[in-house]
């Protein structure tokens, strides 16, 4: 049986704002032809600022993983890259009226509930994959991150995440051909350390940030006097560190959800290859610096297996 190409059934628009410059965003997804690939337009540049969905084109990766041809910039889209990933849409136009992706409530589940109301249709084309020729490992030395991938007759991900944390401990997600992504997968939501989180507003980030789209990981139990600046940061009224370690007694979707995030991440930045990929992957303490390196890597493979 062939395995076919899928896009959008409906246009589907989400207003939000980008998590670190704090913009408030509109975006529209809609279908788009057989092996048209992902594509973004800043709306607000003109109808030629288009940008493939592409690792070429990768500039940084400081806490997001963000796109740059010309003067065409999309940033923070790993969550929506891991949405259209994990639901196996080939073709898609992501069109945007600024630079950074809508933050939401810090998950992929907004934009897979829009679009499993509709299904996704079908198209006359069969789907390419890429299937590495070898084993391939690569090792962060700095930082001890490690990804592996190994050619494999489908996708999954073993992920496994160590901060050295009492709250998060070690902590393991895995995905298979089994996984309902939608269900599994796409409810996690981003985290951020207490001690992270002044650095991050001094460096002119998270102006977006809020209670309600990320999970706030407290290690030790912390002054009010610093709680109610941060509350401040917030523009909240009160914070409160809960006994289990988390800001304001955050109910988790899952015990792993962080590890299930970082899982997430993984799906969107791996999709940046340009088609989806046959292997096992085997990451550890994985983040956008070693996910985005390693899709470079592999983007080149692609281009000679496929004669791009």
């Amino acid at each position: 049986m062939q395995d076919n190409q899928h896009t959008l059934r409906c246009k589907y628009t989400f207003e939000g704002k980008g998590l670190h410059t704090g913009q408030k965003v509109t975006m529209t997804l809609e279908p788009a032809p057989v092996n048209f690939g992902i594509k973004f337009k800043r709306v607000d540049l003109g109808e030629d600022a288009l940008i493939d969905a592409c690792v070429d084109y990768v500039t940084t990766t400081a806490r997001g993983t963000t796109l740059e041809k010309g003067d065409v910039k999309i940033s923070t889209l790993e969550h929506l890259m891991a949405t259209l990933n994990g639901l196996h849409i080939d073709n898609a136009l992501i069109s945007i009226n600024a630079q950074e992706v809508p933050i939401l409530d810090g998950s992929a589940l907004p934009y897979v509930e829009a679009i499993m109301k509709d299904g996704l249709q079908e198209q006359d084309a069969p789907r390419r994959y890429f299937v590495p020729a070898e084993k391939f490992v690569y090792r962060d030395e700095q930082t001890g991150s490690e990804i592996v991938i190994m050619p494999d007759d489908e996708f999954s991900v073993d992920l496994m995440i160590d901060y050295n944390s009492k709250v998060l401990g070690n902590q393991y997600a895995r995905l298979t051909a089994k996984t309902d992504f939608a269900s599994e997968i796409a409810p996690c939501r981003t985290f951020v350390f207490l001690h992270e989180l002044e650095p991050l507003f001094k460096y002119n980030l998270i102006k977006g940030g809020d209670l309600d789209n990320a999970i706030v990981i407290v290690e030790h139990p912390v002054p009010q006097e610093e709680l109610d600046r941060l509350a401040n940061l917030f523009n909240v009224n009160t914070l409160e560190r809960a006994p289990e370690g988390y800001l304001n007694h955050l109910e988790l979707r899952f015990p792993n959800e962080c590890a299930r995030h970082k899982l997430l991440d993984i799906l969107g930045d791996f999709s940046l290859i340009g088609m989806p990929m046959k292997a096992k992957v085997i990451g550890y303490k994985s983040g956008h610096k070693i996910n985005t390196t390693v899709a470079k890597l592999l983007r080149e493979a692609v281009k000679a297996q496929h004669n791009l």
